[in-house]
Order: structure tokens, then C-alpha cells, then sequence
């Protein structure tokens, strides 16, 4: 099987190599059986591709024990469940997963478009051929995942053997969400090379209008889903996991997933303004650049060991080989947008500095300092070490006095653009719209105020909370009034029935709504604390208004670790509210490694986090260190809504079909005519 998954990877190499070749003489030929044969080239590449994947999961399965992969990253304790994530542990697996993911999208771009967009498709084709070569290179010749053990036996020769066992998964892997996060934070990556496919090809073709943005608008959000996913994935596994009592901590990696996160989030926001209003044509195309190049950035920084990290891959010699091609990508899209840049003149100008449209540029604008600050910050301790003896690193301190103004900034941003007309906002227009939200935000601070959430970046920021929250109701409340009043209907219905009908528009709302449970969590840091003691059996210590008492300790056996687990009550007052377990375990393999498993009672005030940190070396006693963390679980809601956002702005808009109230169906026909115009909708975002 090994042999079949290499020779599979390597024939898929030649495919994509004639995809692309192919596809360049199709372009200049426009010959139908040439386009066609390089389609099905392109489509034979991600079917080879699936088959060496599944190849290498057949060996870890299987407990092939002469591949130098299983034995890295697999034993035979390890469950099937964690068999699965091994494919993906090691940088060889990683990047053969990151081609199979991104052949699920090329293949379904190439099924999906098979007889629509003759002129754009074959430049599409192309370019998605182009960067599948890259990780296909890496595949075969770079980092390939089927290489076979051996050894050198008497008379020199290497000689293939068979280990008996092998090191096993790390356990900062082996737990369930390290199953989930990493395929969702890989589909956002791989998912933005569509969208830049389909920028770079409309401007290589000059295709007409912004028709590449409506085949695209889908795949982006598509990607930009999976991204957030895999963010607030990744976050909870730190919090959960690696015990510090904190779900992000500016580590260079997790900086490597927020910064096309950043830029594909200012695409989707100004891409409407070019829908709208025919401008920011040359900002959407190199944003889209931008957020490909920010992913391939990001690979990078996992795998080459450029920057330190705990999520990091071991330091390898595949760095030159990103840089490469990052810097051969940069060129194409110089290149095509200096020979092509007229096709992407505005046909509007900004009218107004009180606009829906400066809202979305002050927007964008944001979003693009955000993103150099978290690129300047995280890249320093590399810059620093060109040009001194020593590399200097910056911390979050750095991180959070740039990046929670600019957040706050966004954030107002975020209600602001849904009160303001297009082109211009009146004066009257601005005292209407603004005043509840303003006395909604108000109303916020003074509750967070008798709440004792008094540090005053925290007051600002759920002040704003409930300044965007109440602009989302009123963007609700206004629509769902109207079609309530022509149909009948309850409120809560009409609301249903207005989201299904705009469901970009309102998937959108739903989104910020997210995004502001999230920020109420990110508030809530500042009122962080925590409390560490050896502790004896039957002792306690106060954590806030909990008492936290430790009441025994055992040993739990499981295939692949041992736990040494503490059991702690949780007290408030006199009340036991319940028991927690936290653990440290030791794996089997990988020289005896030690993981935690983070003990939490969560409630949307608070949490209480406990962690087991070791035995005290001079008493050997167990350490109990606990945090006490206010409004945590707003943040994983908030992921929730951002997720149903999505989904909801992913989906068809439902027709109008309205009926008068009380109405009998000949009265229906009568008025008919009088109702068509208005109940006519738009299908952006007005």
C-alpha cells in the first residue's frame, strides 16, 4: 500500500503538471477537446490524490509498522478515533491532507462550473493546477509520507525492516476537538485559493463586470466559515488543554490563522460596496491576493521553524520552498494587475464622508491595520535576529495595547453601518436611527457597572455590545413590522420570514450578533484570576466567592495513558454546586510525555478552571492551580452564532408570497395587482 500511495501521488503530479500545461495551450487554442481534457486532467488530480490519502490512513489503521510515518506518529494502543488526527499530526501528513482538502474544492469548482463560464474557467483551471504542482511537489519529493524504514545491515546495504510498535500520537493531540479544529482550520486555507483563482482569472481574462465575484461570493464565505471554526476550535482546545488558564495568547501560530481571517473578513464587507456601487474593484482584488498569500504564510510559518510555538512542526528545510512560492504568486499577481489595472477603474466616487460606503471603507481600513499589526508584531523576533545577535519577541502586551482599540473601533463600526443611508445619511435621518441604539448602549454600561465590571476598556466595550445589539433588533424589528402588518403573521414569524427572504443580508446580522456575544467574552479578561497551592487531602482554598476543597485523589487506567486524577468540590458559600476532576496523564510512547486535562465549571457568569499542575518536588504534595474567568462561555456562544450566521447567509432567498390578513381568497385576487410592486425585494445589502 505504500508503494501504491506514493506511485498514486506521483501520477497525480504529471496530471496536475498537463493540467496546467494543458491548460495554458487550451487558453491560447480555445480548442473544445483540449479545455475538455485538461478539465478532466485537473479532475484525475484530486481523484489521485484522494486515493494516496486514503492510502496513508489505510497504513495508520492497519499498524504498518515498516512506514517511517505510522511509526512517528501512531502505536497500537492509540484508538481508531486518533487514528484519524495522525494523518494529519506530522508535517509530511499535514501537507498531503492540505492537497486532499484542497482537491475537495478543485474538483467541486471544476464538476460544478463543467459547462458555465467557458470564457473564465480554463484561466481558473490553470491557476488551481498551478498550486496544486507546489504541494504535489512537497508530497513527492520534499516531505513524502510513505517512506519505508531500514537499516544498514552487515555488508552495507540499507536493508528495509519492521518496528514492533511505534511512538504513539503526542498528547497535546489526543483530544477531541484536536480531531475537529485543525480539518476545519485547514478547509479555511485551502478554501481561499478559489476565490484568488477566480480574482486571478477574471483579471488574466478581463472578464466583464463583477460576475467573478457572484460565482465566488459562496466559496468565500464557505472558507471564511471553516476559518472561524477552526479559530474558535483552536482557542478552546488551549483553554481546555494546555492548562494557563487562557484561550489565546498571541502564540505566532495562532497569529498565522487570524491574519487571513482579517483580510478575508474586510473582502466580504467591501466586495459590497464594488456590487453596490461599482468601486473598490482594485482594494477586492488585492485583498483576495492578499488572503491566499496570508494562508500560504501561514503553512509556512507551522512547518518552516522560522517562529517558536507549541503548535509548530519540528524545524524542517521546506521553508525555501514557501518563500518561493510566495514570492513567484506575489509576481503573477503584480504582473497581471499592472497589465490589466484599466479594467478595474470605480464607475462611482465616495459622495459622502456620512455614508454606508465610508462605513465599510473605515471598516476595511481597519481590518488592514489590524492585520500588518498582528504580521509586524508576530514576524519582529525573525527581524531582530537578522540584524543582532539575539532575537527579541514581542508578547501579548504588545499585541493587546494595538489590537483592543482597533477591536473597539470595529466593533463600533459594526452597528454604525446599518444606520447609515448609501451615498448620504441626513440629519434627521441620523437622530432617528442612532438614538435608541445610543441610549441601548448606555443602558449597557450602567448594568455592567452594577454587575462590578468596572475596568473601563470593559465598560467601553459592552457598552458597544449593547450599542450593536440594539441596531441588529431594529434592523429585525423593522422588516418583520412591515410583512407582520401585510400578512398576519407574529413578529417572531415575520422575522423568520424576512431572514429567509434577504438571507445574505440578515445571515449577516446574525454574524454580528456572534460577534458581539464574543467580544462580552473577550470583556470579561480583564477580571482574570487566579490562585496556586499545595494542597494536602480535605484542605481548601478561596477562589472569589467559591471555596474549592480538596477531597481525594486516584489513578485512572486507559489504553493509551494513565491518569492521575484529583478530585476537587467546588463550593459557594455552603452549598456544593459540584466536582471536578482535573488530570494529568502520561502517555505510553514518546518517552513517557505528560499531558493535563483541564477540570472547568462553566456558567455565563464565570468560570471556575482547575487545574492539577504536578506533585511539589520538596512535599510531594499535589499543586491545585485555579483561575477564576468571568464570561468565558460568551465566547463559544458567540462561535455558535457566528457559525448559524453563516449557514443561514449561505442559503437561497425564499420568494415573497405575501397575503393580506383576513383576506378570503377572492379579495386575495382583487388586490393582487396593487400588491406586486411592493412586495418586489432587492438582493443586497440596502
Amino acid at each position: 500500500m505504500d508503494v501504491f500511495g506514493s506511485f498514486t501521488l506521483l501520477l497525480a503530479f504529471v496530471c496536475a503538471v498537463y493540467a496546467f500545461v494543458g491548460g495554458i495551450a487550451a487558453i491560447i487554442t480555445r480548442h473544445p477537446l483540449l479545455v475538455k481534457s485538461t478539465r478532466q486532467a485537473g479532475i484525475a488530480t484530486c481523484v489521485l490524490i484522494f486515493i494516496g490519502t486514503f492510502s496513508l490512513e489505510y497504513l495508520l489503521f492497519s499498524d504498518n509498522f515498516s512506514q517511517a510515518y505510522v511509526v512517528s506518529h501512531s502505536n497500537r494502543d492509540l484508538s481508531t478515533f486518533y487514528k484519524i488526527a495522525a494523518l494529519w499530526s506530522g508535517q509530511e501528513g499535514s501537507l498531503l491532507f492540505w492537497s486532499f482538502l484542497l482537491a475537495v474544492y478543485v474538483i467541486s469548482v471544476l464538476i460544478a462550473y463543467r459547462h458555465k463560464n467557458g470564457e473564465l474557467m480554463p484561466y481558473v483551471g490553470v491557476i488551481l493546477a498551478g498550486v496544486q504542482i507546489f504541494f504535489l511537489t512537497l508530497n513527492n519529493f520534499v516531505e513524502s509520507p510513505f517512506r519505508t524504514l531500514a537499516a544498514v545491515n552487515a555488508s552495507g546495504a540499507l536493508e528495509p525492516f519492521v518496528r514492533m510498535d511505534g511512538n504513539g500520537l503526542n498528547p497535546l493531540l489526543q483530544y477531541p476537538e484536536m480531531v475537529i479544529h485543525p480539518p476545519n482550520l485547514y478547509a479555511g486555507y485551502t478554501g481561499f485559493t478559489i476565490p484568488f483563482a477566480f480574482a486571478l482569472a477574471a483579471l488574466l481574462a478581463r472578464y466583464p463586470g463583477e460576475k467573478w465575484i457572484h460565482l465566488t461570493r459562496k466559496w468565500t464565505m464557505i472558507a471564511w466559515c471553516f476559518q472561524s471554526i477552526g479559530i474558535l476550535l483552536g482557542a478552546h482546545w488551549a483553554y481546555a488543554v494546555l492548562g494557563w488558564g487562557g484561550y489565546w495568547g498571541w502564540d505566532p501560530v495562532e497569529n498565522a490563522s487570524l491574519l487571513p481571517w482579517l483580510t478575508g473578513t474586510a473582502f466580504l464587507h467591501s466586495v459590497m460596496m464594488q456590487e453596490k456601487r461599482g468601486m473598490m474593484k482594485v482594494w477586492n482584488v488585492w485583498l483576495v491576493f492578499c488572503t491566499f498569500l496570508l494562508c500560504i504564510m501561514g503553512t509556512f510559518l507551522t512547518r518552516s521553524g522560522v517562529v517558536s510555538s507549541v503548535h509548530a512542526f519540528a524545524n524542517s528545510q521546506i521553508g525555501p520552498w514557501f518563500v518561493s512560492f510566495m514570492l513567484l504568486t506575489l509576481v503573477v499577481c503584480f504582473v497581471a494587475y499592472v497589465k490589466n489595472h484599466d479594467y478595474l477603474k470605480s464607475e462611482n466616487q465616495l459622495d459622502s464622508m456620512i455614508s454606508r460606503e465610508s462605513s465599510f471603507l473605515f471598516n476595511n481600513l481597519l481590518f488592514l491595520v489590524a492585520c500588518i499589526a498582528v504580521l509586524s508584531g508576530t514576524l519582529f523576533p525573525v527581524f531582530t535576529e537578522w540584524f543582532t545577535p539575539s532575537r527579541i519577541s514581542v508578547g501579548a502586551p504588545f499585541f493587546n495595547k494595538i489590537m483592543i482599540p482597533i477591536g473597539l473601533a470595529i466593533l463600533f463600526l459594526t452597528g454604525v453601518g446599518p444606520l447609515l443611508a448609501w451615498r448620504k445619511t441626513s440629519t434627521d435621518s441620523l437622530k432617528r436611527n442612532f438614538t435608541w441604539p445610543l441610549v441601548a448602549g448606555a443602558l449597557s454600561a450602567v448594568l455592567a457597572y452594577v454587575l462590578e465590571y468596572r475596568n473601563a476598556v470593559s465598560l467601553v466595550c459592552l457598552s458597544l455590545c449593547g450599542f450593536v445589539f440594539w441596531t441588529i433588533v431594529m434592523e429585525f424589528y423593522r422588516g418583520a413590522k412591515v410583512i407582520a402588518a401585510r400578512s398576519g403573521m407574529s413578529l417572531m414569524m415575520s422575522a423568520h420570514e424576512l431572514a429567509m427572504r434577504n438571507t445574505r443580508r440578515y445571515g449577516g446580522y446574525v454574524v454580528h450578533f456572534g460577534m458581539v456575544l464574543i467580544f462580552i467574552g473577550l470583556a470579561g479578561s480583564a477580571f482574570n484570576t487566579d490562585v496556586q497551592k499545595t494542597m494536602n487531602l480535605g484542605e481548601s482554598m478561596k477562589l472569589g466567592p467559591y471555596t474549592l476543597v480538596l477531597q481525594s485523589a486516584d489513578t485512572k487506567p486507559e489504553k493509551n495513558y494513565t491518569a492521575e486524577r484529583m478530585i476537587v468540590e467546588v463550593m459557594k458559600g455552603n452549598k456544593q454546586l459540584m466536582m471536578l476532576y482535573p488530570e494529568k496523564r502520561a502517555f505510553q510512547g514518546r518517552d513517557q510525555q505528560n499531558g493535563t486535562m483541564v477540570a472547568i465549571y462553566s456558567t455565563l457568569r464565570e468560570d471556575v478552571y482547575v487545574v492539577f499542575a504536578g506533585m511539589d518536588p520538596e512535599t510531594n504534595l499535589p499543586v491545585i492551580h485555579a483561575f477564576l474567568n468571568p464570561l468565558v462561555k460568551w465566547i463559544w456562544l458567540g462561535g455558535v452564532w457566528v457559525v448559524m450566521g453563516t449557514l443561514l447567509a449561505l442559503m437561497p432567498n425564499r420568494r415573497a408570497a405575501l397575503v393580506i390578513a383576513g383576506a378570503t381568497q377572492p379579495a386575495a385576487s382583487a388586490v393582487a395587482p396593487a400588491l406586486n410592486p411592493s412586495v418586489t425585494l432587492r438582493d443586497g445589502h440596502d
